[in-house]
């Protein structure tokens, strides 16, 4: 109940901001995104607690959906390879499939999960690399280190996700 409550405060914490601040200014396809994204993400954690009561599984989850979430809502707002609607930044949208098309693949199993989550990192990793070597998203003064900066944050999620998954695996196996 808190997941979604904390859900339903960050959707209005925009429409709040509408009001004080000209910073903000989001129309109802914005919300309905945002809104999308919270249930696809909250969504997906209550199933994992439901699936099992492991603990690193549950973690490695959660560590999971809020890479994507953040990966996600990045790009739709301000893209990471420049602005957001830069095509460079549909690579992204490969990591998560290799993330999403591994979890299928490993059934969902840990094991399966720490091996995806390690291909995710990995991916995340070489559409990094790809844009720096073309020159994609250049423009920016501070270009090449945020994407630094950000392929490290997000690879790091991806592989604790991995290795929550290993230790559940271990776990579960005892």
């Amino acid at each position: 109940m808190a997941m979604w409550g904390a859900a339903a405060f960050l959707l209005l914490l925009p429409l709040a901001a509408m009001r004080f601040t000209n910073g903000v200014n989001w129309g109802a396809g914005d919300f309905m995104a945002f809104g999308a994204l919270l249930t696809v993400a909250c969504g997906t954690c209550e199933l994992a607690a439901r699936m099992t009561g492991n603990r690193a599984y549950r973690t490695a989850v959660g560590v999971a959906v809020a890479a994507a979430f953040i990966l996600v809502w990045m790009n739709l707002a301000v893209g990471i390879i420049g602005a957001e609607d830069n095509p460079a930044n549909l690579m992204f949208g490969g990591v998560l499939a290799v993330g999403i098309a591994g979890a299928v693949i490993a059934r969902f199993r840990p094991h399966g999960m720490s091996r995806a989550l390690a291909a995710t990192a990995l991916a995340q990793v070489l559409a990094a690399v790809i844009a720096l070597m073309a020159g994609w998203g250049s423009a920016g003064a501070n270009w090449p280190g945020d994407i630094v900066v950000l392929t490290g944050s997000f690879a790091a999620l991806w592989g604790g996700s991995a290795l929550l998954f290993r230790k559940a695996a271990f776990d579960m196996s005892r």
